[in-house]
């Protein structure tokens, strides 16, 4: 009898055990999926639409990795009813899917808009034969345009690499990296400086981008005060740190890209990324998603802005896909609070919205491809 007492406590413990877990795994996951507000409610601006052209001498492409519709509904309720980004009179809808998969990765989705292509998922910049496809940089860069990459993520990770490098695979980092010499960019800010520095062929890239006339710096603080010239702003080893950590710093960069390129009389092309609004979709964690997306407005304010007094500057605001399969299932706009779901920890399939301000704003509305962003932009800058 004391044998068989045993082997049932044994099994009601366990029992007991394995359901708090499950009811703290709940409980985890409920706090996850509940926004109780932010004291911080970013001001929003309205922008003159009085522009110089129909057709742009500069384009402000900013890619919102991981930002679907109701990412962008998730940070309107947390920041009480506005946004930055509803200054955009034009918007439509993007498909984002590869050539392989009916769900895309972030290097696949990048280059689609980089390249005007679909390749397979992990490409940077080479379509599905690892052929080599000039991107709209690069081809800006041909026209003697100025030219900027801006990411909160490493500048090496698929987004930003897509629009510079050439290579079959994204965890190439130290030939991203190397792709980076070979072209003639004039300012990227972001992550990534050991993958220009602690190299297993021995390289030191950051040398080498002195040697080319850069100014290389790692301090926001410094890199903010460069007005001109090149600049590689090296922010982090690898990936910058959440909001909280890394404080301003995508709105820092964007001003700082925007003062360098606007010295160019060519016009200028400059594509911002605001990187972890994706990572907080593969985490299924809402108040990750919310500051991230509100970063990403306040730097879509300051590329308005600088639209705005400009006038010959186009800004298009999309996003390479979807992530969590967000679902907004409660809230209150008035005390910027919320309550989600998720349906999963990876990409989806779902339609991306896209906005544009600015001369020839009007070509991003209805319902496009990814593929169809940067051919739309080469036809305005008449490449």
């Amino acid at each position: 009898m004391n044998y068989r007492f045993s082997i049932l406590v044994v099994l009601l413990l366990s029992i007991y055990f394995v359901q708090a877990q499950d009811y703290s795994v709940k409980a985890n996951k409920d706090s996850l999926a509940t926004y109780v507000g932010n004291k911080d409610i970013h001001p929003v601006k309205t922008f003159d639409h009085k522009f110089k052209a129909t057709k742009p001498k500069n384009v402000i492409l900013m890619i919102g990795d991981g930002m679907g519709a109701t990412q962008i509904a998730a940070a309107l309720t947390a920041n009480k009813g506005q946004l930055n980004l509803f200054n955009c009179k034009f918007s439509g809808f993007c498909t984002t899917h590869s050539s392989e998969d009916y769900i895309t990765d972030s290097a696949a989705g990048a280059t689609a808009i980089a390249c005007g292509i679909k390749t397979f998922n992990a490409a940077i910049g080479v379509d599905d034969n690892k052929v080599s496809v000039k991107t709209i940089l690069e081809k800006a860069i041909d026209k003697n345009m100025g030219t900027g990459l801006v990411s909160t993520s490493a500048i090496t990770h698929a987004t930003p690499a897509s629009f510079i490098a050439h290579q079959p695979h994204r965890n190439m980092y130290e030939e991203i990296a190397a792709d980076f010499l070979k072209t003639d960019i004039d300012v990227f800010i972001g992550g990534g400086y050991d993958h220009f520095t602690k190299r297993k062929d021995g390289r030191n890239l950051a040398a080498e981008l002195k040697q080319k006339g850069y100014t290389v710096l790692q301090d926001i603080n410094q890199i903010k005060t460069v007005k001109s010239g090149k600049l590689a702003g090296l922010t982090a080893p690898e990936h910058n740190g959440r909001v909280a950590e890394r404080k301003d710093m995508l709105q820092v960069a964007t001003q700082t890209a925007l003062n360098v390129l606007s010295t160019k009389k060519n016009g200028f092309f400059l594509m911002v990324e605001g990187s972890q609004i994706d990572w907080g979709g593969h985490a299924n964690d809402i108040t990750y998603i919310i500051e991230e997306t509100l970063d990403f407005d306040k730097a879509i304010g300051i590329a308005l802005e600088f639209a705005a007094k400009d006038k010959n500057t186009l800004v298009v605001i999309t996003a390479d896909h979807e992530t969590g399969g967000l679902t907004l299932v409660k809230g209150d706009v008035e005390k910027g609070t919320l309550k989600a779901e998720f349906s999963t920890g990876k990409h989806t399939g779902v339609m991306v919205p896209i906005f544009a301000f600015g001369p020839g704003a009007e070509q991003f509305t209805g319902l496009l491809d990814n593929t169809d962003i940067p051919k739309k932009i080469e036809k305005l800058l008449n490449f």
